[in-house]
């Protein structure tokens, strides 16, 4: 199945609007309630443009999305394209905006229609359009509407109202309100078969154009096309105003910080320390996933890992001293390129039994972590390390080592 997308970037500061369609996932978008001439879309989070923040890493999208098209107001078109070349996004298009939200839209999917001579990009079963200022949406609701899309001709997301919806009289009073639990506010993202939605938009009159704001009513009014009505989650908010910069930020530090990826050098079925420690990670850090791998013979268990796009990484050196296998890993992490998008945390931790080898031979392997430390950091990567040192591995002390790690030391205490 071949699916396409938008973005549509939604009003500009300057009291014109804009709105991007765009080929499946991620929000981004041009707003009014920040700061002057500044769309939303490039307001900053964690170092990163608002916009970038729904890609999946270099890919910007799921795997299943073909192309991207993204509508940009004229006056923004260089600064996308120096996000987009920054933060190495493939498979976007950009197209000229225009100054309603039907406009530009309209102007996404005839980039999309097999009439234009000049557009490299080919026609697509499905099209889905996208809020850009809903950088949270998820795959499973991307597939729920693409789903429903192929089989209905259109399909939405829905969410339950959360405020009382009333129509106010021309002398501002009350003139009757609507009953919140038989309504739904229509939310993004939304898919359609490319013909329904294509066809609908030629129809529309120039009042459609300038006032309307319901794709799903397009579809309903000139292809009578009865949407499915998908329930959305909650994450499908709209970053609107100021404040809500703060609230999308803690939800991303949160998210980075859910899943930990433990790499030992040593085979699963042995009963080593290494697995103590994934245990008591999983008892200790509440909601994260801590996924334990092979190291340097599961290259591809390892590519799948980055690209699910976890950010922390564990280390486990039970066999060896040196920092050989931490250098593959942050190898491995410098080509999938995942730094770009956010710093990449790696926590090398060595298990000493000084009976076995000297402990001044073991600490002067491990000092070379330092430096090695501050050269990756110019790339985005923050590496660490942590030295548990005793003859005997019981569970009990070990946990006792953890919850001190955990609780009283930050990353650059425990840099050798």
């Amino acid at each position: 199945m071949d699916h396409r997308g938008f973005y549509f970037p939604r009003r500009r500061w300057a009291g014109q609007r804009s709105e991007a369609a765009r080929n499946a996932a991620r929000p981004g978008a041009l707003g009014s309630s920040l700061r002057p001439r500044a769309p939303k879309e490039e307001a900053r989070q964690l170092e990163r443009p608002l916009g970038t923040r729904s890609g999946r890493s270099p890919r910007l999208g799921v795997y299943w999305i073909k192309d991207i098209v993204v509508a940009v107001t004229g006056e923004n078109m260089e600064a996308m394209k120096s996000i987009i070349q920054k933060y190495q996004h493939q498979r976007i298009s950009l197209v000229e905006a225009g100054v309603t939200r039907h406009r530009s839209i309209f102007n996404g999917l005839k980039a999309l229609a097999e009439d234009q001579p000049d557009s490299d990009l080919s026609k697509p079963e499905v099209v889905i359009i996208h809020d850009a200022v809903r950088p949270f949406v998820e795959e499973d609701v991307l597939l729920k509407v693409v789903t429903a899309a192929k089989e209905h001709g259109a399909a939405g997301a829905i969410r339950p109202l959360v405020s009382t919806v009333i129509s106010p009289s021309a002398d501002g009073c009350l003139e009757h309100s609507l009953e919140r639990a038989r309504h739904r506010a229509s939310e993004m993202p939304q898919a359609f078969l490319f013909d329904v939605i294509y066809e609908a938009y030629q129809q529309c009159s120039d009042y459609d154009l300038e006032f309307g704001t319901e794709c799903l009513q397009l579809a309903l009014k000139y292809g009578h096309i009865k949407a499915k009505l998908v329930e959305g989650s909650p994450d499908l908010w709209k970053v609107t105003y100021k404040r809500d910069l703060y609230a999308a930020e803690s939800i991303i530090k949160e998210r980075i910080s859910q899943h930990v990826c433990i790499v030992m050098d040593t085979k699963e079925d042995e009963n080593h320390v290494g697995h103590h420690l994934e245990e008591i990670l999983k008892d200790e850090l509440n909601h994260v996933e801590v996924t334990s791998r092979l190291p340097c013979h599961a290259g591809r268990d390892l590519e799948q890992i980055m690209s699910e796009q976890c950010y922390t990484y564990v280390c486990v050196n039970v066999m060896t001293s040196d920092i050989e296998e931490t250098r593959k890993l942050v190898n491995m992490l410098e080509e999938s390129n995942l730094s770009i998008l956010y710093p990449v945390v790696v926590i090398s931790v060595y298990f000493l039994d000084y009976k076995s080898v000297p402990f001044d031979q073991k600490m002067e392997n491990l000092m070379q972590i330092r430096e090695y430390a501050k050269e990756v950091k110019k790339r985005n990567i923050l590496l660490c390390g942590l030295l548990i040192h005793y003859p005997q591995y019981p569970t009990d002390l070990l946990y006792e080592q953890i919850c001190i790690y955990k609780d009283h030391s930050g990353p650059e205490e425990i840099i050798y």
